[in-house]
């Protein structure tokens, strides 16, 4: 039998996957989250927001690969401030940046069941880990080719491949259809409701439209502070016909942010 971790046991007991307090994270000398107060649960989540808003800045710190600046940060219920906190909860997520580095050289194979390694799941269970996450990209055709032989589209799944080859029960995505044509972009929103049943998934994105059609709720930022939290139906009542936007969502998004500017200002 599998051992469960301290982060495991934790999030059988603690409400929310993610849980943010006053988080200040810096991005060089800026401070690009300044004073967020964000909780997450099971579900898929969209992050929203213009460019320069944070998203990336939060979503390295939610992956751990940056330390906050001040506030408070929990992981499926556990403090990520010591070295063996991150351990642990680094088991437990699955991570995809925005420009994710690979071995050209590596099959597709090869590079999840490495990342599978890095993430110190047990041998015996990598194999097979391997494939099923490959086989849920829809890469299983390609899984021996070399990662410099694929396409922009096909790398992204790739990456998304390894994020999810450990089951993780915090899944951060940055930016996941880049590159992907309408036919995968409809594959992947049905993957992370799939994923999103049992665990806790964030999303970034510019794509509104993937937003409502994947996610159970929006996240919205700016200047590094949340500006609006909810489901994708009532971000489509926060706008009308006079906002710019191709759809009610859009619409709503758009009002949100000029509401928010509006505010900022005086």
């Amino acid at each position: 039998m599998r051992a469960v971790s301290t982060v495991e046991t934790a999030a059988t007991i603690h409400p929310w996957a993610i849980h943010a307090e006053a988080l200040k994270v810096r991005a060089g000398r800026h401070l690009a989250v300044d004073g967020l107060d964000l909780s997450l649960g099971t579900g898929v989540h969209g992050l929203l927001g213009r460019n320069g808003a944070g998203k990336t800045t939060l979503m390295r710190a939610l992956a751990t690969v940056l330390k906050p600046a001040g506030g408070r940060l929990t992981l499926l219920g556990s403090s990520v401030d010591g070295r063996a906190d991150l351990r642990q909860a680094r088991r437990a997520l699955g991570y995809l940046p925005q420009h994710f580095g690979y071995y050209p050289r590596f099959t597709v194979r090869e590079f999840v069941s490495y990342l599978a390694w890095l993430k110190e799941m047990p041998k015996p269970d990598i194999p097979a880990a391997t494939q099923r996450a490959i086989d849920r990209v829809g890469l299983s055709a390609k899984a021996d080719a070399r990662l410099r032989t694929l396409s922009g589209g096909m790398l992204r799944r790739a990456g998304v491949a390894q994020a999810i080859v450990n089951d993780p029960q915090v899944l951060l995505l940055d930016e996941p259809t880049v590159g992907l044509d309408p036919e995968q972009r409809l594959d992947l929103r049905e993957l992370l409701r799939d994923l999103g049943t049992d665990a806790c998934v964030l999303v970034s994105t510019h794509l509104v439209e993937d937003v409502v059609a994947a996610c159970t709720e929006v996240v919205l930022i700016n200047e590094g502070r949340l500006v609006w939290q909810g489901t994708p139906a009532a971000l489509a009542e926060q706008g009308d016909e006079h906002h710019p936007g191709d759809s009610p969502a859009e619409r709503g998004y758009s009002a949100l942010l000029r509401r928010h500017l509006a505010e900022a200002a005086r």
